[in-house]
C-alpha cells in the first residue's frame, strides 16, 4: 500500500519583457446606455395544466388548489367543498422584461418557474397570467405551451435528472397590452451611462462626439455619464443624432485588474497588469511512504501464532527549481506565457499572484469572487 503525500513548496518562475500590448476599439453603441432607454421586469403569478400527474400535489400546496377553484369558479364550475386529486395542475411565477418602446401588440418572450412542489413542467400549457410591473399595473398577458430543456426519468430503485424540468420559457408567449411612455425626440439633452465607469473612457466619449459634431456638445458628468446637448441641427429628431454617434470608434480604458475565482481556479487578469522586480520559487516536495507487511509462521507443532510484522519505507524527494527573478515591466502576455511553460497550474498561479501582489510588486487589483 502506498500513501503519497505532496507538499507545494516553491518553483522557479522565469519571466522576460513583454512587448507591446494591442489595444482594443469599440463603438460608442457597445461602450454605453442611453439613459432613459431601459428595460422593464414583470411579474406574474399563473398556472400551468396539461401535466402527467408531475404537477402539484393539491393537499400538501394550498394555494395551488385556490387557484384552481377560483379559475373553475369564474369559467362557472363550483366545485367547493369537492375532492380534487388532480397531478395535473402546477402553480408557477411568470417573469419577463417589457422592451423598451414596446407598442400594445407586439410579442415578448416569457421565462414560467414552479412555485410548489411539481416535478416538472414538461408538455404544460400556461393559462392566461397578466403581468404586472413594478407600480401594480397589468403591461402584459402571458400564455402558451412551454418548452422545457431538462427532463426527469427513472424507476423504483434509481431515478435520473438532467437540467431543471421545473423551469421553462415560452418564445413570444406574452403580448404587450400597456405602452410606456417615454418622449425621446423632445429631450433637450441626452445622458449617455458608461457601463463600465472610468474618467479616461468618459473623456475619450466626449471627445470622440465633440469632434465628429464639431461643436462642444458632449462634456463627462462623472466617470460614469457623459450629458449631451441636442444641437440645434437636431431639435425633435434625437433619434438621428444617436444613430450617428453610436457608431462613432473610442478606445476604451480599463484598469490593471486581477480576477480569480478561488472554487474553480478561473484568473483572469487585464492587458496592464505589470509585475515589478521580484524574486520568486516555486517547487514541490514529495514525501512517499510504502506499507510492505511480512507475515510470520510458527514452526510446525508450535504453539505459536501467526502474526503480521510492519515494514514501512519512507522516501523523501524535492522537485525543486533555481530562485528566479522577475524584472521590472513584465506584461500579462508574458507572465502567461512564463507560468504555462513551467505547467503550473490555476490553484498553483493563485497562490503566486497573491504572493507577488502581497510584497507589492503587481501594480493591479486582485479581486477574489
Amino acid at each position: 500500500m502506498v500513501r503519497l503525500f505532496q507538499v507545494v513548496c516553491g518553483a522557479v518562475v522565469a519571466i522576460m519583457i513583454a512587448g507591446t500590448p494591442a489595444f482594443a476599439i469599440s463603438r460608442i453603441k457597445d461602450l454605453a446606455n442611453i439613459e432613459g432607454v431601459r428595460q422593464n421586469q414583470l411579474i406574474g403569478y399563473g398556472l400551468v395544466v396539461g401535466l402527467n400527474g408531475t404537477g402539484d400535489t393539491l393537499n400538501n400546496i394550498p394555494f395551488t388548489k385556490q387557484s384552481l377553484q377560483a379559475m373553475l369558479e369564474r369559467m362557472g364550475v363550483n366545485i367547493r367543498g369537492a375532492t380534487i386529486r388532480t397531478g395535473n395542475v402546477a402553480a408557477v411565477m411568470v417573469t419577463g422584461n417589457l422592451p423598451a418602446f414596446a407598442t400594445q401588440g407586439t410579442r415578448m418572450d416569457v421565462t414560467v418557474s414552479a412555485l410548489g412542489d411539481a416535478k416538472s413542467l414538461q408538455g404544460g400549457t400556461l393559462l392566461v397570467t397578466p403581468l404586472l410591473g413594478a407600480d401594480g399595473n397589468v403591461y402584459a398577458v402571458a400564455q402558451g405551451s412551454l418548452a422545457i430543456n431538462g427532463f426527469e426519468a427513472g424507476g423504483e430503485a434509481t431515478k435520473i435528472t438532467r437540467g431543471v424540468p421545473t423551469n421553462g420559457r415560452i418564445a413570444n408567449g406574452a403580448l404587450v397590452e400597456r405602452e410606456i411612455e417615454f418622449a425621446l425626440n423632445s429631450l433637450p439633452n441626452v445622458r449617455l451611462a458608461l457601463r463600465n465607469g472610468d474618467f479616461t473612457t468618459a473623456k475619450r466619449v466626449a471627445a470622440a462626439v465633440n469632434d465628429y459634431l464639431g461643436t462642444k456638445t458632449a462634456e463627462p458628468v462623472d466617470p460614469s455619464t457623459v450629458q449631451l446637448s441636442i444641437p440645434p441641427e437636431f431639435k425633435g429628431n434625437v433619434v438621428a443624432l444617436l444613430t450617428e454617434i453610436e457608431q462613432l470608434q473610442v478606445e476604451p480604458d480599463t484598469p490593471a485588474k486581477i480576477i480569480i475565482d478561488e472554487r474553480s481556479g478561473i484568473i483572469v487578469m487585464g492587458r496592464d497588469v505589470r509585475v515589478s522586480t521580484v524574486a520568486v520559487a516555486q517547487g514541490n516536495l514529495t514525501v512517499t511512504i510504502s506499507e510492505s507487511p511480512q507475515v510470520s509462521q510458527p514452526l510446525p507443532f508450535s504453539r505459536g501464532r501467526t502474526t503480521v510484522t510492519p515494514n514501512t519505507s519512507v522516501n523523501v524527494s524535492e522537485d525543486g527549481k533555481k530562485l528566479a527573478v522577475v524584472k521590472n515591466g513584465v506584461s500579462l502576455q508574458q507572465l502567461v506565457d512564463g507560468l504555462n511553460g513551467l505547467g503550473i497550474g490555476p490553484r498553483d498561479l493563485i497562490g503566486i499572484l497573491q504572493a507577488i501582489k502581497a510584497s507589492g510588486a503587481i501594480q493591479a487589483d486582485i479581486e477574489v469572487l
